[in-house]
């Protein structure tokens, strides 16, 4: 007899957990997506990112920047038809009361409903740069964040913001970390490792992977020549999905890494070959016109 009201008691609490209600799919109380508005070759133009209060302003990204920030994988880490890295959207949306926190999640399921996206997971091996810290030592002294405070990213580091033109490009994580291309230079300030490798990322033709263990954040400035400065502005137009004149394509021929080498390991870093097995989306369909806010 008291075994069978064990086992009672035991299907009565199974019942309650199975009838207890499913927590609220994270959602925007309203989002509307538009194209964006074609921008020419060379004209300053703002992209990323920018959480102000409840609003979330999202400008001149990509379906793959979307999914790329959404699921926080880096842009190869993508697989998809070809126009899901140039054709640009806006998105304007509200949060939800206490939903900063869950932006990412808000953000995918928007993905879902109106880009009609389905994707699995798989493994793919890559040829890989790993960045590493050379034999030397590293020769950077860290340089902390910024304070938080209200309108930064924070710890889900949303608030990711671009500009760029002829004069150069600036991307901004919040808290006083950016790194900018002008002027002949490079130059990070307040970058984590995993920031600095994606970052140098964008300027060569394989993925940079963090593997430095080095958990603090640092200033970095290199140094090159025109053509050499040229050439990485080219490179990172590339990476952002620029479709750019076959001219201006011409210009990367012949074109080497070296000095972008050199001027790390003069900071005690280094770039070195690496097969990395890393983590890929694999978009089996996807709408290319979103459907109707």
């Amino acid at each position: 007899m008291r075994v069978i009201r064990r086992v009672f008691v035991c299907l009565a609490g199974s019942a309650v957990l199975f009838a207890q209600t499913p927590p609220p799919r994270p959602e925007f109380e309203v989002a509307s997506i538009k194209p964006s508005i074609a921008t020419p070759f060379g004209a300053n133009v703002h992209v990323g990112i920018q959480i102000d209060g409840a609003q979330a302003h999202c400008s001149y990204l990509s379906l793959k920047d979307y999914i790329r920030i959404a699921y926080q994988v880096k842009e190869y880490q993508v697989t998809g038809p070809d126009w899901m890295a140039s054709e640009r959207f806006d998105i304007h949306a509200k949060l939800p009361e206490n939903g900063r926190g869950q932006f990412r999640e808000m953000l995918q399921n928007l993905l879902t409903d109106r880009f009609q996206v389905k994707m699995h997971r798989d493994s793919k091996e890559f040829s890989v740069y790993g960045l590493v810290v050379g034999k030397g030592g590293l020769k950077l002294k860290e340089s902390p964040l910024d304070p938080e405070a209200e309108g930064d990213g924070g710890k889900d580091g949303v608030n990711v913001t671009a500009e760029g033109g002829r004069g150069g490009t600036t991307v901004k994580f919040g808290r006083g970390a950016y790194f900018s291309l002008a002027d002949n230079k490079f130059e990070a300030r307040k970058l984590s490792m995993a920031f600095l490798a994606d970052s140098i990322g964008r300027f060569v033709e394989r993925p940079v992977v963090d593997m430095t263990d080095l958990k603090g954040t640092y200033d970095l400035t290199l140094d090159f020549t025109p053509e050499e400065y040229r050439t990485l502005l080219i490179r990172m137009a590339v990476s952002a999905g620029v479709n750019l004149p076959p001219e201006v394509m011409r210009l990367l021929e012949g074109a080497s890494d070296e000095s972008l080498f050199k001027g790390l390991q003069a900071t005690g870093l280094k770039l070195e070959s690496r097969r990395a097995p890393l983590e890929v989306l694999v978009i089996d369909s996807v709408s290319k016109t979103p459907i109707a806010n």
